[in-house]
């Protein structure tokens, strides 16, 4: 086959990216910012860029040969039937429907045997799909809905109120709602969260003050009543009023870990603010309630997790008393059919305990196979309550459970074109630098051979409490039917083990995510699943941080690297929207010059060096991602285009009218897949892909 021009890399033109002469000073050393202009989204100059750039990415993309091959294959199996489990609201049964290749889910309703019919189709929100469903809230007799949405993928959302009963739009629409869901009182109104609109740009610029409204219904946004959040300033406020309509839960936080926990009687008109817990050393939330008696899922003296109950006339920690006790394993509670559902991560594989409201173990749920489990949760009266089941292997399916008797039948499961029997997952425990176990899990199809060169994505994320559990993606299915494998590591800043796992990869710890991760690409290496050649290190938001501080540690580790909607410019990441919250997991470049310097130590975008040879880079980002704002990705991309010594590429793909990932599009997603893995596979040498 004769060899494409994509293979004359060395004359990748990239887009001069022009240099400014900002210069920050902390504690007394000075930092060049020469990129600092692509920090403004409005302007003339970026969006020009980023047309550039788009220009230049496209152009090689386009010149991959199986890249269609990959779109149309992704295609293929993207297109089943895929539905969610069913809720009941009033008289009506409501699920989430996907016909295939929809951009968007539907959401369907019937009554009794009815058939069923279309409620709410985002799909007709916006022509291209870009604008997606958020929160969904019904009244609890089903009669009222409140729904919010995302347009272009930010996080800023508007809400809607309708009789869901007939489907009429009750009253205008509530705008400038950001990270909120909607809690209904009775049949009265509704509590939501957010920030006052930040001057300049509503898709950048810091947003630190979260308040919590309560909207009567029947009368305008501008009269909306501010509950919490003006004398006290969190960065994080949420409410939510218990399910018999008579207490309001208030959790504040002023970073994405710990938080204080406030309750009010409804039930008595001018009743004040009760304080639970007063400080955010801990994560505290109520789960239920009866009568009185609260039961609260807390870490303090708990890094597992544990629930207690409390009497609300004494609230306070003094007075907890253990309902289910901490273990040894983390724990997820949920509750239903008038029951308490313990689930426990062993090694990041789901076991489920069931509990009675006096705290006695009813059984040991018997759970479909070894993987990942959500669901276990609804109303008291619910007879029946639906779990999904996954790993690796299995695409998700959807398991009815009767708590009564504690069986489990398969409700619904997938008709996809992928055969899990051609496939094996399995468990390894690794030894990072500093001798710490860390777990992976490793899938491929059955009987490659250990040579070395088979294509291998090692996937991360490392932080923030988040626990990577098995579970199925139909985008690595069809890496996988490449020959590819797929490798995922539990590093240490994540909820696998708890708090201490969390905190043991947090601010002048954070080098253990990326040596965990280091140590897991040696592993692969070592154990002949793949070589440098044949390697790409992949992760998104802090997975992008990750793959950002590892490509420019160790670029001789890996051939191919993934940063998606990366936390790339550590030294200025709290400035932008959101981003001061995350000050728990990495500190600030201002709060001590041991900090300062340790953040400069590994941010990305300050570590790209003249004269190294970086792996083949594909950073993605999106130009709506009021979340990690895209100019983290624009100036880490600068930096590497600019120093790159070698013939690797480094490219820059920037979705429009996209933001940090909730809600794209299908038909978005695909593209993006098919990008991604035809430029791994090109720039690791595979000349040609399996076919159908």
């Amino acid at each position: 086959m004769e060899k494409p021009a994509i293979e004359k890399t060395v004359g990748l033109e990239y887009p001069i990216t022009k240099k400014g002469n900002v210069v920050d000073e902390y504690f007394g050393t000075k930092v060049p910012d020469p990129y600092r202009w692509l920090e403004d989204d409005r302007s003339a100059g970026t969006e020009a860029w980023v047309k550039a750039q788009n220009k230049v990415t496209f152009n090689y993309l386009d010149q991959i040969p199986y890249r269609n091959d990959i779109k149309k294959r992704l295609t293929d199996v993207w297109n089943y039937e895929k539905i969610s489990a069913p809720r009941k609201r009033g008289d009506f049964t409501y699920f989430y429907k996907n016909d295939g290749l929809q951009n968007q889910y539907v959401i369907y309703r019937q009554k009794d045997d009815a058939e069923p019919e279309v409620f709410l189709d985002p799909n007709t929100f916006s022509e291209d799909g870009t604008t997606s469903l958020g929160a969904v809230s019904f009244t609890e007799d089903g009669s009222l809905l409140a729904y919010s949405i995302s347009e272009g993928g930010s996080d800023w959302r508007k809400v809607i109120i309708m009789n869901a009963v007939t489907k009429q739009i009750l009253e205008d629409t509530i705008v400038d709602v950001k990270f909120s869901g909607m809690s209904w009182y009775k049949n009265e109104g509704f509590y939501y969260s957010s920030y006052d609109k930040p001057e300049g740009s509503e898709l950048s610029a810091k947003t630190d003050q979260h308040k919590l409204y309560y909207h009567k219904l029947g009368t305008k946004q501008s009269e909306d009543k501010v509950i919490f959040g003006i004398k006290q300033k969190r960065r994080y406020v949420g409410g939510s009023v218990t399910d018999d309509n008579r207490f309001l839960i208030i959790t504040a936080a002023v970073s994405t870990s710990g938080n204080e926990l406030y309750i009010k009687d409804l039930s008595k008109p001018n009743s004040k603010l009760v304080t639970i817990v007063n400080h955010s050393d801990n994560d505290n939330y109520v789960i239920e309630n009866e009568g009185d008696k609260l039961f609260i899922v807390t870490n303090m003296d708990a890094p597992n997790k544990r629930v207690i109950t409390v009497d609300f006339k004494n609230p306070t920690p003094e007075h907890w008393t253990d309902f289910i006790a901490e273990t040894k394993n983390v724990l997820s509670p949920s509750t239903g059919s008038g029951y308490f559902f313990a689930s426990y991560m062993v090694d990041a594989i789901s076991k489920v305990f069931q509990y009675d409201y006096n705290g006695k173990m009813v059984r040991e749920v018997a759970l479909p196979g070894i993987g990942s489990v959500g669901g276990f949760g609804g109303k008291k009266e619910d007879e029946i309550l639906y779990y999904s089941f996954s790993n690796y292997t299995t695409p998700s399916s959807i398991y009815a459970f009767d708590a009564k008797t504690g069986t489990s039948s398969l409700f619904r499961k997938p008709n996809i074109d992928f055969n899990p029997d051609l496939f094996e997952s399995k468990q390894i425990f690794y030894t990072s630098k500093d001798g710490t176990k860390i777990p992976m899990i490793i899938t491929h199809k059955k009987g490659i051979v250990l040579n070395g060169k088979n294509p291998t994505i090692l996937y991360g994320y490392g932080g923030f409490n988040i626990s990577l559990t098995p579970a199925f993606s139909l985008t690595n299915a069809i890496w996988m039917e490449n020959g590819g494998v797929y490798a995922v590591a539990n590093l240490r800043g994540g909820g696998e083990y708890g708090k201490a796992w969390h905190d043991a990869g947090t601010q002048l710890k954070k080098q253990n995510v990326f040596d965990d991760f280091i140590a897991a690409a040696e592993y692969l290496k070592q154990n002949k699943y793949t070589s440098t050649n044949y390697l790409a290190i992949r992760g998104g938001s802090n997975g992008g941080l990750l793959v950002g501080a590892v490509m420019t540690q160790r670029p001789d580790l890996m051939k191919v690297a993934l940063p998606a909607v990366g936390v790339l410019d550590m030294l200025r990441y709290h400035t932008f929207t959101a981003g001061a919250g995350w000050a728990y997991d990495y500190g600030t470049s201002e709060q001590s010059k041991e900090m300062f310097e340790y953040l400069k130590g590994y941010s990305p975008v300050h570590n790209v060096k003249k004269g190294v040879c970086y792996p083949a880079t594909l950073v993605t980002t999106g130009d709506h991602d009021d979340r990690v704002v895209p100019a983290h990705s624009f100036k880490f991309a600068a930096q590497l285009q600019a120093k790159q010594s070698c013939k690797n590429p480094v490219l820059i793909r920037i979705e429009t009218n996209a933001g940090h990932g909730a809600g794209t599009p299908v038909s978005k997603t695909i593209q993006q897949y098919a990008d991604i893995f035809s430029f791994t596979l090109w720039n690791m040498g595979v000349k040609e892909i399996v076919k159908d």
